[in-house]
């Protein structure tokens, strides 16, 4: 079982929960995701799961887009519906060109802080689990771009939004920045994942349903592919190099009947330019 599962995670499960069923249903323990949704979040979760599992940073770092819902007037210490109130004002008065001019402050290349209670690790640990823990946890700001914002609708104190942003945009950072910037608070009351390029959420299923991509068809969505002869396949097998790639950046390394065979990049030898496996898929 090599390949992609396209999921549409439901409400109410970890990532980590998704990779224990999908490792279940493949019947393999190399099973791995790209990119950590919270419980509370749906949408697309893309997993690897056989050789597919060691190229999931290409995913992890594409663009990402999410439609969201944030609620202003109450902010939470988790920056979303999940957390404990922690400040309450009255947001009534707000318009929504004012709502609009703030959020269209937070488009381009940004510095942002995350939630104190995200995924990211401190010290080998979690950042919500020492939260959890009692401890103070204070993440440094860190560089995100942020490449569109569109509000769809405004009913009253709740705004409905679309963004297109970078790996490590936190959406809950919006919403809680957008409360901070308007002075009444504010917090993420639901988040739909749409887009881990180039997997959109119209390809995902349910995880039951979810058929897996061959490794093959979706690392060429993500990277140029190259065909490599029987002597060529030989020669990577034991590490070597061959006829470097045509342009810059990974190839994709396909053998003759279009499985995924290696990842290959250009080094210099000597001031001549060949190609070196970094990466080659092991038979199971």
């Amino acid at each position: 079982m090599n390949g992609f599962l396209l999921v549409d995670k439901p409400s109410g499960m970890t990532s980590h929960d998704v990779v224990a069923k999908a490792r279940k249903k493949c019947g393999t323990k190399r099973v791995g995701h790209a990119g950590t949704l919270d419980p509370m979040a749906t949408g697309v979760l893309v997993l690897g799961v056989g050789n597919a599992t060691k190229l999931l940073q290409y995913v992890v770092d594409g663009k990402k887009s999410y439609e969201a819902t944030i609620k202003l007037g109450i902010a939470t210490h988790t920056d979303d519906r999940e957390g404990d109130v922690i400040s309450t004002a009255d947001a009534s008065g707000i318009t929504e060109d004012t709502i609009a001019r703030e959020l269209a402050k937070f488009v381009g290349t940004i510095m942002q802080r995350p939630s104190s209670v995200s995924a990211i690790k401190i010290d080998g640990k979690r950042a919500h689990q020492r939260v959890r823990d009692g401890e103070v946890v204070d993440i440094p700001e860190r560089e995100v771009t942020i490449y569109e914002i569109d509000v769809r609708q405004v009913r009253g104190d709740e705004i409905d939004i679309a963004v297109t942003c970078s790996a490590g945009t936190y959406i809950r950072s919006i919403a809680r920045d957008l409360g901070d910037a308007l002075k009444v608070g504010g917090h993420l009351i639901a988040l739909r994942r749409t887009l881990v390029s180039p997997f959109a959420l119209d390809e995902c299923a349910d995880l039951d349903s979810a058929e897996l991509v061959p490794t093959a068809h979706g690392i060429a969505r993500m990277m140029p592919t190259r065909t490599l002869t029987y002597e060529e396949l030989i020669e990577i097998g034991f590490g070597r190099t061959i006829a470097a790639n045509p342009g810059a950046g990974p190839v994709a390394a396909l053998t003759l009947d279009g499985s995924f065979a290696a990842l290959l990049e250009n080094r210099d030898y000597a001031g001549k330019e060949l190609a070196a496996p970094t990466l080659v898929a092991v038979k199971e």
